[in-house]
């Protein structure tokens, strides 16, 4: 089959249906905007879950030890493979701190030495709350240590939050990306419908039901990169132009993986195949039905 004549005939297709045709790609432009929107809101939400995440230490609290045994321990924790940064705190060090947060009138107190040396954990970013909790009772049973302050409550409600906002976001994006398949699942059945009697024709003189599905596939096609591009360039005028413009809070959005066209790429992209599954599902149920002439 001729290339040229997929492709006339695909563009002719939008030609011949031009509201379905323009409700299909204003469909699939509305749905692939939102979920480029709310891919990159997940994503600063995500980035921001992370952050606060790494921000819960585990903190453990030594009892007198002597510094050979303080340094094994230091060793076994940085082998640790949930632990992503050791930071040992000495009793000087402790008495330091201590004076700096409550000022000078606590220079007394401080010179007792009272603060036990201790350990900040700094967990790994893709450590769950259950991990966590199993590492932090076995660190617990150690003999050297007195006391492990870990703020569980605090990461369980975080762990919870997301998963929820996850969860919410998933199925508004599924339920999304459904209802523009079906928009142009029923474009095509449109078009084929307003060429039966030219499909029936060509079936009589031997046309292949593939032969028939090609030029609609290709109008599929063409409707996901038309609505692509143009959710594309809304999105990247309206969060990289206007809204920094007007509301700079939203420039501190970051794009997935640090640059625009990682997302850009992928919502042109999934819109072209949303316009491909779309018309080739159409194409293939009702060009069979025509297969039978009357």
């Amino acid at each position: 089959m001729s290339l040229g004549y997929v492709l006339k005939e695909g563009v002719a297709g939008l030609r011949r249906a031009r509201l379905a045709s323009f409700t299909a790609i204003f469909s699939l432009f509305i749905a692939v905007l939102l979920l480029g929107i709310l891919a990159r809101v997940s994503y600063n939400a995500y980035q921001v879950a992370q952050t606060l995440k790494q921000s819960i230490d585990v903190e453990v609290f030594l009892s007198n030890i002597s510094d050979d045994r303080t340094q094994q321990l230091e060793q076994d924790f940085n082998e640790e493979e949930l632990i992503q940064q050791v930071n040992y705190i000495s009793q000087d060090s402790a008495a330091a701190i201590f004076k700096e947060e409550f000022g000078t009138g606590s220079n007394a107190m401080a010179e007792l030495n009272f603060l036990p040396a201790s350990f900040r954990l700094e967990m790994s970013s893709n450590a769950d709350v259950s991990t966590i909790d199993s590492l932090v009772s076995e660190i617990r049973t150690l003999d050297e240590v007195e006391e492990v302050r870990f703020n569980q409550q605090l990461l369980q409600m975080m762990q919870r939050q997301f998963s929820t906002v996850a969860m919410a976001g998933g199925g508004l994006g599924l339920l999304i990306l459904l209802t523009a398949l079906i928009l142009v699942f029923n474009t095509i059945r449109l078009t084929i419908y307003a060429k039966r009697d030219l499909i029936k024709a060509m079936k009589l003189v031997g046309a292949t039901n593939a032969f028939i599905r090609r030029p609609f596939v290709v109008e599929g096609v063409i409707q996901g990169l038309i609505a692509g591009v143009l959710a594309v360039g809304v999105m990247y005028t309206t969060f990289h132009v206007l809204l920094p413009e007007y509301l700079p809070q939203f420039g501190i959005l970051s794009w997935p993986f640090g640059r625009w066209y990682y997302l850009c790429g992928a919502m042109i992209l999934l819109s072209i195949m949303m316009g491909y599954w779309g018309s080739q599902w159409a194409a293939r149920r009702f060009i069979k039905e025509t297969s039978i002439v009357e």
